[in-house]
């Protein structure tokens, strides 16, 4: 798996992590649920970027 990947999935998953946190303060329950569906596909893309990982080596 290509380093850009992870990178990009991470920065998906940080991107979550911020609109949760904005939903939470500013008492926006739907972009708290859009921020935490976003972390829920990078750990998705992530958990198959390890699996890709481990049949590559």
């Amino acid at each position: 798996m290509g380093i850009g990947d992870k990178a990009k999935h991470t920065a998906e998953d940080v991107a979550g992590h911020f609109k949760e946190g904005v939903g939470k303060a500013t008492d926006n329950e739907e972009l708290e649920a859009e921020g935490k569906a976003d972390q829920v596909k990078a750990d998705l893309k992530k958990a198959g970027d390890k699996t890709k990982d481990a049949f590559e080596n």
